[in-house]
């Protein structure tokens, strides 16, 4: 990969251009990682306090009351990114979209039952369960390989 840097005290702000052959998952990526710069992802507490989310901690994401929240295994806060916009952040990391309204950390699966027919039953560190929608379950088989 070709690096350049041209600085130009004319401009009001970073401009980055990506000039490729072709898009590839590395390309994604990269633009992924670009768009989100190196910003921390923000939860709320109710008490007004904020705190810096570190995303190996975050169980799931989940839309309620039309707010998005972050569930952890302390605690649940609120995060100003809707679910679009974290599904696109959270790209080339190990969280996959369960539902229209969750996503979840594959790394905090602790257990699958697929017994139900139609869906599957996630259940992630801490005892939390979720559902994976009859919508995603196709593509979550193929995530987990199964």
């Amino acid at each position: 990969m070709k690096v350049e840097l041209y600085i130009e005290p004319a401009l009001s702000e970073t401009e980055v251009t990506v000039r490729t052959p072709a898009r590839t998952a590395e390309i994604d990526a990269l633009l992924s990682h670009l768009a989100a710069g190196d910003a921390p992802l923000l939860g709320f507490r109710d008490d007004g306090t904020v705190v810096p989310l570190e995303l190996d901690a975050v169980l799931r994401f989940y839309g309620e009351d039309k707010d998005v929240r972050a569930q952890t295994v302390e605690a649940v806060y609120t995060v100003r990114e809707r679910l679009y916009e974290l599904e696109r952040r959270l790209a080339g990391h190990p969280f996959a979209r369960v539902s229209h309204s969750e996503i979840v950390n594959l790394k905090r699966v602790t257990a699958l039952d697929l017994s139900l027919t139609g869906t599957i039953r996630m259940t992630l560190t801490g005892g939390v369960t979720v559902y994976v929608s009859r919508r995603y379950v196709k593509k979550m088989k193929e995530v987990l390989g199964l």
